[in-house]
């Protein structure tokens, strides 16, 4: 469905908060939430009642280098306002995996074509639908090899097919991050949290995350698909955010991927050492493409 770290992140939460503020409409107020708690998804969430806004495109966002950027796609709850405030606050930062690329340039090439019903247009509206209450950020990767590998070197260290290389904290980075090949960013905020819990700039924005989702994670690597360092999931473990991961076979079942569903036994099983409670979800039935795409952790996601 969402590592340690490079020199510099191509979009931060700030990029993203000047991105919001850009758009007709956007108050203070909304800034301020970013990422503010019970996040969108957790059981103390309450929808709105008015659907989401049609899709808008944001072009070549710049992060803390302006030399790197990434499109980014939101959708914003029509429901601005309640007594609370509550639709204001809530956003959910979603990564894509491999394949899913916008409508046109997904209708350009034969491997992709097939899976247009799941183009980040589509997938951004079947988030919004979920998270009716909450902005919905869809962040598209910077370079696609192949037309169908991703690949967030913006975010973290990673080779021509989008297998990372994951490091520690650098003080002025970080995003709040959301699933699948997109489990390479996802990752690597959880290699960074100790860091940024110490950083006076990005700790308040880490105590506002209420949930991570990891749904049905894979890459192209052979290794670190689930973080399995003790240390770093110990820190998770105590951070407070809900954890929740969700797998089909696909994914931890393949004989020839063997790790994968080795490390994500790891991952759960060390959280709940330490104290944490993941949400767990096995789903066998799932429409995966031959090639790794989102699809299945998709349609896992709307069983959340």
């Amino acid at each position: 469905m969402l590592s340690g770290r490079v020199v510099a992140w191509g979009l931060t939460l700030i990029s993203v908060a000047k991105a919001m503020s850009s758009l007709p409409g956007t108050t203070r107020s909304e800034l301020r939430g970013l990422g503010a708690a019970p996040a969108a998804g957790s059981r103390d969430a309450r929808p709105c009642s008015s659907p989401p806004q049609e899709v808008q495109r944001l072009g070549a966002v710049p992060g803390c280098d302006p030399s790197r950027t990434n499109d980014l796609l939101l959708l914003r709850p029509q429901a601005q306002q309640t007594s609370d405030n509550s639709c204001a606050s809530k956003h959910v930062v979603f990564f894509h995996g491999d394949i899913q690329n916008f409508q046109e340039e997904m209708r350009l090439h034969s491997e992709a074509a097939p899976w247009l019903s799941w183009s980040l247009e589509q997938v951004g509206k079947l988030l919004g639908r979920r998270f009716s209450d909450s902005h919905v950020w869809v962040v598209r990767a910077s370079r696609m090899y192949l037309h169908k590998f991703s690949c967030y070197q913006n975010f973290v260290e990673c080779n021509m097919f989008g297998a990372p290389d994951h490091s520690a904290y650098s003080a002025g980075q970080g995003a709040f991050c959301h699933l699948s090949k997109g489990c390479v960013v996802l990752n690597q905020l959880v290699y960074e949290l100790p860091g940024a819990q110490s950083d006076p700039l990005m700790s308040e924005f880490v105590q506002r995350i209420s949930d991570m989702f990891w749904l049905d994670g894979g890459h192209p690597g052979g290794s670190e698909t689930w973080v399995t360092n003790k240390e770093v999931l110990k820190e998770l473990a105590s951070s407070g955010i809900s954890v929740h991961a969700h797998v089909t076979p696909y994914e931890v079942c393949d004989p020839m991927r063997a790790w994968v569903g080795r490390e994500h036994e790891v991952f759960v099983k060390s959280l709940e050492e330490f104290g944490a409670c993941p949400s767990k979800k096995y789903t066998l039935k799932t429409s995966r493409p031959p090639s790794k795409t989102t699809s299945g952790s998709s349609r896992s996601f709307e069983l959340i």
